[in-house]
């Protein structure tokens, strides 16, 4: 006898617990589950396939076999079933309001649930609330014990094993306080057509890369988390001022970054709680004001799904990073105020002048955020900044060491500091409504006062709007289009130069589908006209595939 139907099953335990009203098998049917999961690695796939599609359709026990639609006046263990259900109340249902009477059933299944309907029986029997019991019930019920003892020895010795095996991997796992998080990015990218910043021609020749980021996510409190991020990659930039095909940080996309193979410190920061509503960020190494939860929760949409720098938030953040302090506090569930203080890593450390943490580049944040509702959020944001970097002028020491100057997107000359120290005032504002479910509208405006010591001013603007359509085609994905100027130095003093004379316009459309939860493929197409803010330039058109695996 290798295989049982529930029919039979039922129809065993009607005889057996008769004298018994109160043996509940739905209790059975929840032992069967439990004790199957326990040895599920043990069993063949198919009888796994089985002892799971068990436990994950049971439902609450019915209280009339009407409710069970395929079970009929006709069918050979209908009183027995009827019994069950009416006098007794001890039977269950699937999800779909079925009872599969004849399912086919292992042994091991048939073992686990008498066992149970055993275990309840010597409650009743210990309790004195089995006094009807007659000799030859106890008789069946001792033969069945003996009949199913290899099974139900076999289970037990199971547990035990799974249970010693959890022991010793709980004594030799990897970290109780640290879990591994993995980006891997492969992209194919391509300059499609256009000029560089110089009027020349683009190469369009595409290329294969990576990134890869290893994250050790570590809590000592369960409220607090420390990050320490290892990052490799070999995605050489499109452009950047004076450098790369394009000659501009216009159009750069937003992983670029070539470490020539080798793993670096990405980013060290450790958060921690301070009272109910506020949060304090030490930034040790590779930190932006991002890192420091100032500009996700403003443009959520655009944030890790658009594939240029300059579509996934304000321009302004991108002001100065590295080592400093970060502070979050809720005022109330609708108003949040964000502080930092920011210095280059490397500058950070160095005792020597235009260096540490106050007598070299910073950046300091002060920002407040209002969240309306569930659909609608905005931040105000001011920055201010400062860059002794030097260059040809005899009047100012160079320092070739320090962070260079400006937001890493835009023309040229807005993140020139024409060879002087830079002080900078920027402000902006940044938002994102929700229209409906499947619709939101994100965007931003930045501004920037530009003052080169000793030599002039400047005014830099920036701002953009976006459609962003979440879950487009399947929960988890999002598509977006982006439409706006990247950062243009638009005033200059005269001594220094002209500003930018034309205005390009930044265009952007990606898809993020989601293929599963931790694979997403998406497709970008930035075009730009007018590069570096010059309308002599043909415009650039760059196309790009990004692939994400996390584990």
């Amino acid at each position: 006898m290798q295989r049982f139907t529930k029919y039979i099953f039922l129809l065993t335990l009607s005889i057996l617990i008769a004298p018994f009203a109160g043996i509940n098998l739905l209790a059975a049917q929840t032992n069967i589950s439990t004790s199957d999961r326990a040895i599920a690695s043990e069993l063949n796939s198919t009888e796994e396939t089985k002892v799971q599609s068990l436990a994950e359709n049971s439902l609450a026990q019915v209280t009339s076999v009407s409710q069970l639609s395929d079970v009929q006046p006709t069918d050979w263990a209908f009183q027995a079933l009827q019994s069950l259900v009416e006098r007794y109340g001890v039977i269950a249902g699937y999800p779909d309001g079925t009872f599969r009477g004849n399912r086919a059933m292992t042994r091991y299944e048939f073992a686990a649930g008498l066992n149970a309907a055993l275990d309840r029986i010597n409650e009743l029997i210990a309790t004195g609330s089995a006094d009807t019991v007659s000799k030859d019930d106890l008789a069946t019920i001792q033969r069945l014990q003996q009949e199913f003892a290899p099974e139900l020895a076999t289970l037990r010795g199971r547990v035990d094993t799974l249970e010693a095996t959890t022991a010793e991997l709980e004594a030799n796992q990897f970290s109780t306080t640290t879990k591994l998080e993995g980006e891997v990015i492969f992209a194919l990218i391509s300059l499609i057509e256009g000029d560089n910043a110089a009027g020349e021609p683009v190469d369009t020749n595409p290329t294969a890369s990576y990134r890869v980021r290893l994250n050790l996510q570590t809590s000592f409190t369960g409220e607090d988390q420390l990050t320490t991020r290892l990052q490799m990659g070999n995605v050489v930039p499109l452009g950047g001022t004076n450098s790369g095909e394009t000659l501009t940080n216009e159009g750069r996309i937003e992983f670029d970054g070539d470490t020539g193979g080798d793993a670096q410190l990405g980013l060290l920061r450790y958060r921690f709680p301070v009272g109910d509503r506020t949060n304090i960020y030490l930034a040790a190494a590779g930190n932006g004001f991002v890192d420091l939860d100032a500009s996700y929760q403003l443009t959520p949409f655009l944030d890790g799904n658009a594939v240029s720098l300059f579509g996934l938030r304000n321009p302004i953040y991108n002001y100065s990073a590295g080592t400093g302090i970060g502070i979050r506090h809720f005022f109330n569930d609708q108003i949040e105020l964000n502080l930092g203080y920011l210095v280059p890593t490397n500058n950070a450390s160095n005792p020597f002048p235009q260096n540490g943490l106050f007598d070299g580049t910073y950046a300091g944040l002060a920002q407040i955020i209002f969240n309306l509702s569930d659909n609608s959020r905005f931040g105000l944001s001011y920055i201010n900044s400062y860059s002794p970097t030097g260059g040809d002028d005899p009047d100012v020491e160079p320092n070739t060491e320090l962070t260079p100057f400006g937001t890493s997107t835009g023309s040229n000359l807005s993140n020139s500091s024409f060879s002087r120290p830079v002080s900078v005032n920027a402000y902006g504002f940044s938002g994102t409504f929700r229209l409906s479910p499947g619709l939101a509208i994100s965007g931003w405006v930045g501004h920037a006062n530009h003052r080169y010591i000793g030599r002039g001013d400047g005014s830099m603007w920036t701002w953009a709007a976006s459609l962003n359509f979440p879950d487009l085609g399947k929960e988890g994905s999002v598509g977006g289009i982006i439409v706006g100027m990247e950062p243009r130095l638009t005033e200059l003093d005269s001594n220094l130069g002209s500003p930018d004379r034309d205005t390009s316009l930044h265009l952007e459309a990606f898809y993020k589908y989601a293929l599963t939860d931790n694979i997403q493929v998406t497709p970008a197409i930035i075009w730009l006209t007018a590069p570096d803010h010059n309308a002599d330039n043909d415009d650039i058109i760059i196309g790009a595939i990004r692939t994400v695996f996390r584990f």
